[in-house]
């Protein structure tokens, strides 16, 4: 289903390069708000350290968000020493597709990871990316984002139903 992520984990940290290269990705599109920083813009402790890692095996790394905050996108994107892409209209294919020409890879060499499914595994899935859903890190978030969340919960568990009867 176009609104399933293909992984979903509690938190950004727990992508691995052996996850990566399980499935054969070579760059990741990262979102930002409750995936890379909390609703206070605090950076979930480890990251930077985390994104390094990544790196310095081969993996490239962007960022894109919804967000209409300029700073606040370049700064995490500063951080990583990552091109990034901020007012993303996320699940439309354009962002993703900037961030496609940028990071130079086939759409299933890229993962896109966020913490919400209506944006990032929409969009991810559209454009025929690895969606990978992460928890989201604060239980804040703004308005149209609180809306979506019930929605969101819903579909979050007849995916987990899903998984839980393929694997009895």
């Amino acid at each position: 289903m176009i609104l399933y992520p293909k992984l979903y984990l509690n938190n950004v940290k727990e992508i691995t390069i052996s996850i990566l290269k399980k499935y054969d990705i070579k760059g990741l599109i990262l979102d930002v708000d409750n995936t890379l920083i909390d609703y206070k813009k605090n950076m979930l402790e480890g990251l930077e350290t985390w994104a390094k890692g990544l790196k310095e095996n081969g993996i490239k790394i962007y960022i894109l968000s919804n967000s209409n905050h300029k700073e606040k996108v370049q700064s995490i994107a500063e951080k990583f020493d990552a091109p990034y892409s901020y007012f993303a209209s996320k699940p439309l294919k354009c962002g993703f597709k900037k961030a496609k020409k940028n990071l130079q890879l086939e759409p299933k060499n890229i993962a896109v990871v966020g913490d919400q499914i209506l944006t990032d595994v929409l969009g991810a899935n559209r454009c025929k990316m690895f969606s990978i859903l992460v928890k989201p890190i604060d239980e804040r978030d703004i308005f149209i984002t609180k809306i979506k969340r019930p929605i969101e919960q819903k579909i979050i568990q007849k995916y987990l139903e899903k998984i839980n009867n393929k694997e009895e």
